[in-house]
């Protein structure tokens, strides 16, 4: 038996089909995610829903071509940010992205809005509830920024994406899955936090239905076959259940962005955000972590000359694992909090002398600095609740200098997952779906 995996992310549309029977994922199939609309302020970041929609309808098309079989389709996407549907699940917003600024936006002596909401949540206490879960970004931020400006109608319902795009198939708002309903949730009740809502000013706000299951959530008729529908997924849940994470496991995923999490049985609050996962459980994490974000701006630096005069460079990166393993030590240091995150604002490259600034020193600094952050922010969580290190997101393969690095500053048992975990994540939903 096959079905069709889709994954809605930030950088690409990946889609692939997924067999069964033998528990694997076909070569996937990818495209561009939309690029943001132009013309708009600095910091906001906007996506049309029509170019949305036909980069999902060109993935799913190909797809169908290659498993005239297949039945069903599965989704996972990018968690956060939002796109405000109608009644019939016509987009009323373009799709605010969750790596949108706007509310950091400076409003005099009183702060910027997401400042304000973090100080409310904190003196409430409801920020604790919600799994300290708020960004800039976030749902809960967006929607308060847009009722604020008196751009938030009573009769709208706020998607993510991927509920968006299965909205735009099914012909109808769906349920949103609990691993999507990020800073929206009372954890310790598995609701929606309407007091949290209410307190920043959205009690009006119409929220979608909360699946706390995997089930179908729709049906289309596509090139005259019927699909169901089942989604979306969070696309950090569905990769870490792709890498098969475990209890007792502690989770490295290193990729565009990074996140440090571990799985748990129950809703334990501290010094890391905390969200719904699968099979009844939790997954505390820490997010937002620089990773190949930051590291591709240095290699934008490296190469803007290059660009310039209109030389194309075959493999930058493949030319620096090269140069980084022709190096064995550096004194120089680079701090990659290039943007807001957990080890900082602001980055730096220091301690340069005319010896040590060349391109396998510079990436063996930020190599080591990827790994002095994953163990710094591992200490979050108690060494007692993990004995080995899950490592995911693809990048340690491409550079084994880094993984080289994180493996002498953990002192534990560390295992690579599969490439494509998030497609792998949603094979096994699909597998467990169809018993």
């Amino acid at each position: 038996m096959q079905a069709l995996g889709i994954d809605i992310g930030s950088t690409s549309v990946k889609g692939a089909v997924l067999d069964l029977a033998a528990g694997a994922v076909h070569p996937p199939v990818s495209r561009p995610f939309p690029a943001p609309k132009r013309g708009i302020p600095s910091g906001w970041l906007e996506i049309d829903p029509s170019e949305i929609c036909a980069t999902v309808d060109e993935v799913l098309s190909i797809l169908m071509e290659q498993s005239p079989e297949a039945k069903r389709v599965y989704f996972a996407g990018q968690m956060g940010g939002l796109i405000l549907l109608n009644e019939r699940a016509r987009p009323v917003t373009n799709y605010l992205s969750w790596r949108d600024q706007r509310t950091l936006e400076s409003n005099g002596s009183e702060g910027s809005l997401f400042e304000q909401l973090h100080a409310t949540w904190e003196r409430t206490g409801e920020l604790i509830h919600l799994g300290r879960e708020l960004q800039p970004g976030s749902t809960t931020s967006l929607l308060a920024w847009l009722a604020a400006r008196g751009e938030l109608p009573s009769n709208v319902i706020p998607a993510c994406v991927a509920d968006f795009a299965i909205a735009q198939l099914a012909g109808r708002p769906i349920p949103m899955h609990a691993t999507q309903a990020i800073g929206l949730l009372d954890l310790a009740r598995d609701e929606w936090h309407r007091p949290a809502l209410a307190s920043i000013g959205l009690g009006a706000v119409r929220l979608p239905v909360l699946s706390l299951t995997e089930d179908c959530v729709g049906t289309a008729t596509l090139a005259g076959r019927r699909f169901e529908l089942f989604g979306s997924y969070g696309d950090q849940q569905s990769a870490l259940r792709g890498a098969n994470l475990q209890r007792g496991e502690l989770s490295l995923n290193i990729s565009t962005g990074s996140q440090v999490s571990r799985r748990t049985p129950t809703f334990r609050p501290g010094a890391y955000q905390s969200r719904k996962y699968f099979f009844g459980d939790y997954l505390d994490t820490v997010t937002h972590i620089p990773a190949g974000r930051s590291l591709n701006v240095i290699v934008d630096l490296l190469t803007e000359l290059a660009r310039a005069e209109g030389v194309a460079l075959a493999d930058p990166w493949k030319t620096i694992q090269r140069k980084v393993e022709e190096v064995s030590e550096t004194d120089l240091q680079v701090d990659l909090a290039f943007f807001r995150s957990p080890v900082g604002d602001h980055g730096s490259i220091d301690r340069i002398t005319t010896d040590n600034l060349h391109v396998g020193a510079l990436f063996l600094a930020a190599y080591r600095s990827l790994a002095e952050n994953y163990a710094r922010l591992a200490e979050r969580f108690s060494e007692t609740d993990w004995q080995a290190v899950v490592l995911s997101g693809g990048m340690t393969k491409n550079a084994p200098r880094l993984r080289w690095l994180i493996e002498q500053r953990f002192s534990a048992c560390i295992r690579e997952s599969r490439d494509e975990e998030t497609l792998l994540g949603l094979l096994d939903i699909a597998r467990a779906t169809c018993v």
